[in-house]
């Protein structure tokens, strides 16, 4: 699991072409100009005539999904705000780089090794910049609260599993058996670290491969209908379609064992996929699903040119954390069983 992003320095990238799409103008920024110099720029071809968006792209962000508390409406941080913001995170980086990592007593974090030792604090990598507070766009930047019944449906799931967490192999989440990480899945966003994508194109067909967990997703734009609703997949079935430089592409068919922010079978995705100037794609994704919200979603990030190759992501083998969980779980069984024994 070894990021190829080994410099101690940051590479911020700051994505201008990006902010000039947002609805509402963002203060400081002449956005005029801005889209003055959007609509100037055209977007390669494929040799089938499609826009071509084939190359490795990262889309390593520090904005978090939701905003975070105390911020309430605010959508965008003014220029200076950025600019601190991007000041205190190479402090961060460069104080764990001479440091190591503060220890977080009470966390898995505390014993866990030093990200930026190896290579994979998200500031050794290329960043996306912008003034967005929060991925998620709108006035409340947050995903609108659960019904009822989606509460209820996961606590049941939670309380299912609960006192067998370490019973088997089956019973350890998807990402602990390599399965699927959550960020190699829909929608797509950055994990803690190999926030990384090659996109490769043939004609009436659309590959990612994610660096993370070594995935790769098909993605096929000829007119083709979804299998039918009896068939669940862990990352749902994705089809795709031009709009003008836009791949829109609908996702359905997701099953239940790879719930999405505590999403049900019932989640449906849509993407669009739109590359704004030379080095970045605008990716905009939104969420509904009636069994979990009463409505719809949205959020965008940008995805920005990098540097390949990617290599691979071993996660299934060596995973010596699912062995060596398992194994801890019937020392300490073993323990228990004598101490109940005296």
């Amino acid at each position: 699991m070894k990021n190829r992003y080994l410099a101690v320095g940051i590479a911020a990238t700051i994505v201008t072409g990006v902010l000039a799409l947002v609805p509402t103008p963002v203060a400081g920024q002449d956005s005029s100009k801005a889209k003055t110099a959007t609509k100037a720029w055209k977007a390669p071809r494929t040799p089938d005539g499609v826009p071509d968006f084939q190359g490795y792209w990262t889309n390593n962000t520090l904005t978090p999904l939701e905003r975070p508390k105390g911020l309430g409406s605010k959508e965008f941080y003014t220029d200076q705000e950025l600019a601190d913001a991007q000041k205190k995170e190479q402090k961060r980086l460069a104080l764990n780089v001479a440091e190591g990592r503060p220890a977080e007593q009470g966390t898995a974090d505390a014993v866990h090794y030093d990200f930026a030792q190896f290579g994979l604090d998200k500031a050794q990598a290329s960043v996306v910049w912008d003034k967005r507070t929060s991925l998620i766009v709108g006035t409340s930047g947050t995903i609108p609260p659960q019904l009822p019944e989606a509460r209820k449906r996961n606590a049941d799931i939670a309380a299912k599993n609960r006192g067998h967490e370490f019973d088997g192999p089956e019973n350890r989440p998807l990402s602990a058996r390599c399965i699927i990480m959550g960020y190699d899945a829909v929608p797509m966003l950055p994990a803690g670290y190999n926030n990384n994508l090659q996109i490769v194109q043939g004609q009436g067909i659309v590959t990612i491969l994610h660096e993370m967990n070594h995935s790769a997703r098909v993605i096929p734009t000829v007119s083709s209908p979804h299998p039918a609703a009896t068939i669940g997949l862990y990352r749902g079935d994705s089809r795709g379609h031009w709009e003008g430089d836009t791949l829109v592409v609908d996702v359905t068919n997701f099953n239940d064992h790879n719930p999405f922010r505590g999403s049900s079978d019932k989640l449906h995705v849509v993407e669009r996929f739109t590359r704004v100037d030379a080095d970045t794609i605008l990716y905009r994704f939104t969420v509904e699903d009636p069994a979990t919200w009463d409505q719809p979603w949205t959020a965008e990030l940008a995805m920005t040119k990098t540097n390949g190759p990617i290599y691979e992501f071993g996660c299934h083998e060596g995973n010596y954390g699912l062995a060596n969980t398992l194994s801890g779980a019937r020392v300490a069984e073993e323990e228990a069983a004598k101490k109940a024994g005296k």
